[in-house]
C-alpha cells in the first residue's frame, strides 16, 4: 500500500483526536507560535507590542484549524457589513454621501432598518467626520433621528468626533500618531465609520497603492480585534472610487452611489444604489435599487424603489407622450430591446 492508501486512515484519526483536544477550547490554546527564520527562540507575537522585537506567526494543522470553536459571523448591518466587515461606501461630490452614512450609523446604534437593510441588534458606533461643520452635522443628524421610530439603547451607542469640537487638527489615519490618538476611543465599539478617507486619510497621491498600505494595515488590525469599518470615500472624475484599486483588495463589500439618468438638482438625495463587490451576497440582496430621502414626520426618511420599475415609469410615460421604442431609448439610455421587454410587461399587467 502506497502511502496516498495510508492516510485517509492517519488523517481520521488525527482529526478525532485533535477534534477531541480542541472542543471547548479557546482558541489561543489551539495554536503553535512559530519562530521566522533566523529568530531567537522567545520572541515574536508574544513580545509584538515592542517595535523592536521581531513578531513571532501563529500556525494551526488543518485539524486543529477545523475543530476550532470559531465564532460565526454575523452581521451589523445585514447583509452589507459582516461582523468584523471592511467596507467602502462611495459616491460622487453632492450625491448624499453624509446623509447615507450618518443614516447607517444612526440605524445600526438604535436597531432599525435603513434603505434595504436590516440591523440584527444595536451596535455601538464611532463616527469620524473629517470635513463637516459642527453645527451641520447636528442639522443633518437632527432631520434623521426626527425622521425614525427608535433610539439607541443608550446615547453613548452612538459617538461623534468632528473638527470644530477638537482642540487641533483632525487625526491623519494614514500616520500611526493619528491611529493612536483613536485608541482610547475604540473600546467597547462595534463599527468605525470613516467620513471620509480624503480628509481622515492624507497619505500623499491617491493614485499610489504604496500609500494606500498604512490604512490598510490599520483597519485590517481593527478587524483582527472584531471590529467592523465602514469608509467613506470620493468618486474620481471616471465615476469609479477615487485613486488606486488597491484599496478593494481587502474589502468585504464596495457600496458605490450613482446619479440616476433623469435626476433633477432640485430632488435632494436622490441616487441608485450598487453593490459593486459583495462577499457573500447574491440573488435579491445584489440587486441595485434607488433611495430617495424625503420628508417625514417631521424629519428625514429613506425611501427605495427597484430601479426597473423607476425605467418602467420612465419608459411608459415617454410612451405616453407618443415616442417610438428608438426615442425612448435615446431619451433615457436604456437599450431598445429592454424598452421593448418595458412595455410588454406593462401591457400584460
Amino acid at each position: 500500500m502506497n502511502h496516498n492508501e495510508k492516510a485517509p486512515g492517519a488523517w481520521q484519526g488525527v482529526r478525532g483526536q485533535k477534534a477531541k483536544e480542541a472542543a471547548g477550547q479557546p482558541i489561543a490554546s489551539h495554536v503553535d507560535t512559530v519562530n521566522a527564520p533566523g529568530e531567537k527562540a522567545g520572541t515574536g507575537l508574544d513580545a509584538a507590542s515592542d517595535p523592536g522585537v521581531a513578531r513571532k506567526l501563529v500556525a494551526v494543522d488543518v485539524a486543529t484549524f477545523l475543530a476550532m470553536d470559531l465564532p460565526e459571523r454575523g452581521y451589523i448591518l445585514s447583509p452589507v457589513i459582516p461582523t468584523q466587515g471592511l467596507v467602502m461606501l462611495y459616491a460622487p461630490r453632492g450625491m448624499g454621501k453624509t446623509f447615507a452614512a450618518l443614516s447607517i450609523a444612526y440605524a445600526i446604534a438604535s436597531g432599525q432598518t435603513v434603505m434595504r437593510w436590516t440591523v440584527p441588534s444595536a451596535k455601538r458606533v464611532l463616527y469620524l467626520d473629517g470635513e463637516m461643520s459642527a453645527s451641520a452635522m447636528r442639522e443633518r443628524l437632527a432631520s434623521i433621528v426626527a425622521g425614525t421610530d427608535l433610539e439607541p439603547p443608550d446615547p453613548s451607542y452612538l459617538t461623534i468626533i468632528t473638527p470644530d469640537l477638537q482642540p487641533e487638527f483632525m487625526p491623519n489615519l494614514a500616520t500611526s500618531e493619528g491611529q493612536t490618538a483613536l485608541e482610547g476611543f475604540l473600546e467597547g465599539v462595534d463599527l468605525v465609520v470613516v467620513d471620509n478617507l480624503a480628509t481622515l486619510a492624507r497619505h500623499g497621491r491617491e493614485n499610489e497603492a504604496e500609500s494606500w498600505l498604512p490604512v490598510q494595515g490599520w483597519i485590517l488590525d481593527l478587524r483582527r480585534r472584531g471590529l467592523s469599518v465602514l469608509m467613506i470615500h470620493h468618486a474620481g472624475k471616471g465615476g469609479n472610487q477615487r485613486g488606486t484599486s488597491s484599496r478593494e483588495d481587502v474589502l468585504d463589500t464596495v457600496i458605490a452611489l450613482k446619479r440616476p439618468d433623469d435626476y433633477q438638482a432640485e430632488e435632494g438625495a436622490r441616487f441608485e444604489v450598487h453593490l459593486e463587490k459583495a462577499r457573500g451576497i447574491c440573488g435579491p440582496e445584489a440587486k441595485p435599487f434607488e433611495a430617495k430621502l424625503i420628508e417625514a414626520s417631521g424629519g428625514l426618511a429613506w425611501t427605495t424603489t427597484d430601479i426597473e420599475d423607476v425605467e418602467s415609469h420612465r419608459v411608459l410615460k415617454l410612451k405616453a407622450e407618443g415616442l417610438s421604442v428608438r426615442d425612448i431609448a435615446e431619451e433615457t439610455g436604456i437599450k431598445k430591446s429592454k424598452v421593448h421587454r418595458l412595455l410588454k410587461k406593462a401591457e400584460a399587467a
